[in-house]
């Protein structure tokens, strides 16, 4: 059995808001530059040039940023399957992430200003060190409105596959320190084993 979903139209309110945002970021941050320039007295005509820049870095931002966040948006679909996490996304290249719930290690619960706004949220996939992104994570599921629902469906499916996560440890007894050094270096084999393939 699989879920297609798609991120909810809030998540394209919320990229014009962040473009809203950088926009007045911009502004405010020439303002500030005009300011100092009229304090220290200097050329009229280079404020007015600066402006012009600034309209100029705005209407770019918007004429490339827009259609290009719609673009990706509609373009971006997570298939939920019973052993792994589809990603689909892309606007000229098109990728399909396989995220198998064997590598997951957790999956962690964000909401942004703009999301908690929105009512939306995103789910990150975070995996034992396999991440080539920046960002430490796997892969996003970006503009969730159901999201606490599927938070903790996907959460459960790792708890079958690491019942050690769930809490459900036992305590082992061991009499002697070096039985726990034992156990220890025991585990790091076993963790190396598994590194290596």
């Amino acid at each position: 059995m699989e879920t297609i979903i798609k991120p909810d139209k809030k998540y394209y309110t919320k990229n014009i808001w962040v473009i809203i945002t950088i926009s007045i970021l911009i502004i405010i941050s020439v303002a500030i530059t005009n300011l100092i320039i009229t304090i220290a007295g200097g050329d009229p005509t280079a404020k007015e040039i600066l402006w012009w820049i600034t309209l100029g870095c705005i209407l770019g931002l918007w004429i490339i940023g827009y259609p290009l966040s719609h673009l990706w948006i509609k373009n971006l679909s997570y298939v939920i399957r019973e052993d792994r996490v589809t990603i689909h996304k892309g606007i000229l290249t098109k990728t399909k992430q396989n995220i198998p719930y064997r590598a997951v290690t957790d999956f962690v619960l964000h909401r942004s200003l703009y999301d908690r706004f929105l009512g939306i949220g995103s789910i990150r996939v975070q995996t034992a060190g396999q991440s080539q992104t920046g960002t430490g994570y796997e892969g996003n599921l970006a503009g969730l409105l159901n999201y606490d629902n599927l938070h903790g469906e996907l959460r459960e499916k790792i708890k079958v596959l690491h019942p050690t996560s769930s809490g459900n440890i036992q305590p082992k007894t061991s009499g002697t320190d070096s039985d726990v050094l034992e156990d220890i270096l025991n585990e790091l084999k076993k963790i190396r084993r598994n590194l290596d393939k």
